[in-house]
């Protein structure tokens, strides 16, 4: 197959977790895959694991100089190709009681995951339209329920179930379809920076009223760092929302009990939700 040929995707958030996981796996099937990674280092780290037809570039999705050059070098090197597929999976995790998270925190929270997300779409549009390609969100069941102590991060998530119904509908003149994966957590590297992250984040005043829950959090990323789903799971909806003749429009990709529990936990009334989702956490203050 000569490289004009293969289907060409780009993906964001391709340094690691499951933006890399995509990028290996589309590589391993035959496709030309742009691999938008944030740091010089990953390069090469993506290089050792994949084929020549795999290219990586840097790309910082918060800031639109970078995300008009990587649309303009794509633009340039696919030449007479398509672009058929934009793989959304850039993405940060801020948690931590919102009283005390600075706004600085929760401002980096969207500028990734809702900014950055609607700015690589917009600058891939015009390829996507030539070839009537498909676009791909990487949500979260945290974009269902809100759970307590992820609010930043739920936020975003909701933002962007919100974004995956806009497209849908608007994009649908130029036959450009629209998917959300839907992810319970997956075992990536990202939870062991999050739990850090918000102890460096409490204020003194925070720690008083909310330290109890500090070793909550640290407890529930560290099991979902190493018990949580396989970056497997969430790359074989991608394939599939990216091959099928009719993809979904959502991708749940959890086990079962949990997807049915989440899907009654929304049904309940709130205060009623409320109580079960904080039952299980420590005493504060």
């Amino acid at each position: 197959m000569r490289e004009k040929e293969c289907p060409t995707v780009v993906i964001t958030g391709a340094g690691s977790g499951i933006g890399a996981a995509c990028a290996l796996s589309l590589d391993q099937l035959g496709w030309r895959v742009f691999a938008g990674v944030h740091k010089d280092e990953d390069d090469n780290t993506l290089k050792q694991h994949a084929s020549d037809r795999l290219t990586p570039f840097v790309i910082d999705v918060t800031d639109a100089t970078s995300v008009g050059i990587a649309a303009r070098r794509v633009t340039t090197e696919i030449g007479e190709g398509k672009l058929v597929g934009l793989i959304n999976c850039a993405g940060v995790v801020i948690v931590g009681p919102l009283e005390c998270l600075p706004l600085s925190e929760i401002a980096a929270q969207f500028a990734v995951n809702v900014l950055g997300l609607i700015a690589v779409t917009q600058a891939f549009l015009p390829l996507l339209r030539q070839s009537q390609g498909r676009i791909v969100l990487i949500g979260s069941l945290a974009g269902k329920l809100a759970f307590p102590f992820m609010g930043p991060y739920a936020a975003s998530k909701f933002a962007v179930e919100a974004l995956a119904d806009a497209w849908r509908a608007e994009l649908r003149p130029w036959q450009i379809q629209v998917s959300l994966i839907e992810p319970d957590a997956i075992a990536t590297p990202i939870w062991m920076k999050i739990a850090s992250r918000a102890r460096g984040n409490i204020t003194p005043e925070g720690a008083h009223l909310y330290g109890p829950i500090m070793p909550y959090i640290e407890d529930v990323t560290a099991r979902a760092a190493k018990k949580g789903l396989s970056t497997d799971r969430v790359t074989k909806a991608v394939v599939h929302a990216l091959q099928a003749t009719t993809p979904k429009t959502r991708y749940v990709v959890t086990k079962p009990i949990l997807a049915l529990l989440i899907h009654l936990l929304m049904r309940l009334p709130d205060r009623t939700r409320d109580r079960l989702l904080t039952g299980r956490l420590p005493t504060y203050p």
